[in-house]
């Protein structure tokens, strides 16, 4: 499996693609907003030859959806994510609003991913983790032959995302964070939704939120 990343908006939220040999490819937390960067990820799609079947957010924070839109409607995609996430993605207008973005409003979520599933595409299949804490219903995406994670806000590179957001909780994402993602391999490179990536085990011994 193949991961490309694109960092976007002005959050420098990072966008990720997953294809494999076939083709087949999936869009993760779309935060294209401009002309431009649109076209940047349709442009790569393009130049791949990849074929999008699938739109997913690990959760629905205005920064990692502002292209859902644009992806639903150029791809014919429907929006995966968390049932727990539709109340975030509801207040996505009035966010928008707040910090004056252009947002055209997402489409709902209507496949359903729980814990424990598993998301297939091409010969790739995807592992769904349940990481609530940053948002009320966080996921993120284990790739195990890749020892890849599309881990959205949850686990940064010496740090944590942030709890003070509605829906955020700090001892929540901390248990996540332990019980779903610590106990993966060390060797497993987190692909967080900002900033760079990092690996299970970096985190585990050198992260000042686990080791004061």
């Amino acid at each position: 499996m193949n991961i490309e990343v694109f960092v976007f908006n002005a959050f420098y939220e990072n966008t990720y693609i997953l294809y494999d040999e076939t083709g087949e490819c999936a869009i993760i937390d779309p935060g294209c907003s401009s002309y431009e960067e649109k076209q940047k990820l349709t442009q790569f799609i393009q130049e791949k030859n990849l074929n999008p079947v699938l739109l997913l957010n690990t959760h629905c924070h205005i920064d990692h959806i502002l292209g859902n839109q644009f992806i639903h409607q150029h791809f014919k995609l429907p929006l995966g994510g968390h049932r727990g996430e539709i109340p975030v993605l509801a207040s996505a207008v009035q966010i928008a609003h707040m910090y004056q973005l252009y947002y055209e409003p997402s489409p709902e979520i209507s496949v359903f991913y729980e814990d424990g599933d598993t998301i297939a595409f091409g010969n790739t299949q995807l592992k769904v983790l349940f990481v609530p804490g940053h948002s009320p219903a966080s996921i993120a995406f284990y790739h195990q032959d890749s020892a890849s994670l599309i881990g959205g806000d949850v686990l940064f590179q010496g740090s944590i995302g942030r709890t003070d957001l509605p829906g955020g909780d700090y001892d929540t994402l901390i248990s996540s964070i332990q019980k779903k993602l610590f106990t993966l391999p060390d060797a497993v490179r987190v692909h967080s939704g900002h900033g760079n990536p990092t690996t299970i085990g970096i985190e585990k011994t050198t992260n000042p939120f686990f080791n004061s």
